[in-house]
């Protein structure tokens, strides 16, 4: 028998415990999926916009796996504590896999980055999406205006949620306490920002699109601005997934602009350069113009421009943040590695592993953790022989019992989605999730061993 634990139940982590069981090459393999939330599927819950049914629809295929024979879902289990350290999973587990993912955002490095009123995206995400961590509160939409400053599919998310109506939310699992606020909100104009063109944006066309498509906002673009891309005029040498987004913003700059509720704003080529405060909170935010510099970047121009905002989301992407006792390359934001085999001082940790965000840096789509699961565990089953001889705990969970710890099992989940769906239905909607610890814990504490 060889026993496995897995740390984090993204998908890259599920995509790990699948890949172990579904082998052949080394029988009898048993996984633990450890989680420091009492819930699974991590940015598959709280990280995917709650509009984004089909993408959410995951979590079904999540589930099936997590709910084989040789897997156990394990929450309320943090790893890299003082209680649970590298070495002790070690102790307990032939191999462990971590698949923590990117858990921050990058920073912008600029003046005023830190004034109330200005935030991360992933914070924002992580309010309306019910994470516990999240406060519930934290966020005040009394504001007129909002920068958005990214043009990725996160930036897109949370313009989208901005500028929808709130009964829009209505048929998704948005907590009750952000929908309400979502509800009351006075923002009129969202500007999503980006330093480049639009034929570098990274967002997906399936994405953009959505934007036009909102009831209760209408899409604003600049003609002259879009032209500062080379691209933009002549798209045809573009990859398709490219050329399609500079097609649909062409059409918007064409179309007469509509007149709704929200005014949508995609600006480019500005670079933020510092928030302006008023009264002690962000006020505007200040861009330098920019224009491509001929080697694939831009350049500034020392024109600069002043967008109002009083609120402001930086979605630049994520970063990896390092696990205690666990070695940590702070230029990639990653755990060094060497085909998934985790790297202590250049050399192969032996049972140590690393697959995802952790491992490869915030980058690929939800699919794209697949292979990158696949090679983390042929490095481990290549070294299978060797890792079934170390002496391991017998009962890996009731060692975690006996340590303290009060891991909320399979059942415990069950309990959730089941206090989840009651919820939801004395607010006359469907499931709402439940946003706080002990709510959370609350809710499996009759199951929870």
């Amino acid at each position: 028998m060889l026993r496995v634990a897995v740390v984090g139940s993204g998908p890259s982590g599920v995509y790990t415990a699948q890949a172990l069981v579904q082998q052949t090459a080394v029988p009898d393999v048993w996984v633990d999926v450890l989680d420091r939330l009492p819930c699974p599927y991590g940015l598959v819950r709280y990280g995917v916009a709650p509009d984004h049914e089909k993408i959410k629809s995951l979590q079904g295929t999540l589930r099936t796996v997590l709910e084989h024979e040789r897997i156990a879902f394990v929450g309320n289990i943090e790893a890299g504590t003082p209680e649970l350290p590298p070495q002790r999973l070690l102790e307990l587990y032939h191999a462990v896999v971590y698949c923590v993912g990117a858990a921050t955002d990058r920073r912008l490095g600029i003046p005023g980055e830190d004034l109330p009123g200005s935030f991360s995206a992933t914070e924002f995400v992580s309010w309306y999406s019910a994470h516990p961590d999240a406060d519930p509160g934290g966020f005040a939409l009394g504001v007129r205006s909002a920068v958005v400053v990214g043009v990725g599919n996160v930036a897109v998310d949370v313009a989208r949620v901005l500028a929808r109506g709130a009964r829009e939310l209505l048929p998704t699992d948005v907590p009750k306490g952000a929908l309400d606020l979502l509800s009351g909100s006075t923002v009129r104009e969202v500007h999503m920002v980006g330093r480049r063109g639009p034929s570098q944006a990274k967002f997906t066309t399936k994405e953009l699109r959505e934007l036009g498509g909102l009831p209760d906002a209408s899409v604003r673009v600049d003609p002259a601005e879009l032209a500062l891309d080379p691209a933009y005029g002549d798209p045809s040498g573009l990859p398709t997934a490219l050329r399609r987004n500079v097609e649909v913003l062409r059409g918007w700059a064409d179309a007469p602009p509509a007149v709704r509720g929200r005014t949508l704003r995609l600006r480019f080529h500005l670079r933020p350069v510092e928030l302006l405060a008023e009264a002690g909170r962000v006020a505007a935010v200040r861009f330098e113009r920019t224009v491509p510099d001929g080697l694939g970047g831009v350049r500034g121009t020392g024109a600069y421009e002043d967008i109002e905002a009083q609120l402001v989301l930086r979605s630049v992407g994520y970063q990896g943040m390092p696990l205690p006792g666990l070695p940590f390359d702070p230029a990639r934001a990653t755990v060094p590695h060497a085909g998934g085999r985790v790297l202590r001082d250049g050399r192969p940790s032996a049972g140590e592993y690393v697959a995802g965000w952790i491992k490869r840096g915030p980058t690929g789509v939800i699919g794209t953790n697949r292979p990158c699961a696949k090679e983390t565990v042929g490095s481990l089953l290549a070294d299978a022989a060797a890792l079934a001889r170390r002496e391991v705990a017998d009962d890996p969970l009731g060692a975690l019992r006996e340590s303290g710890l009060r891991p909320v099992e399979w059942p415990g989940w069950l309990a959730i989605e089941a206090a989840e769906a009651a919820l939801g239905a004395s607010l006359g909607r469907r499931s709402v999730k439940i946003a706080d610890w002990t709510g959370l814990l609350d809710a499996a504490r009759d199951v929870r061993s």
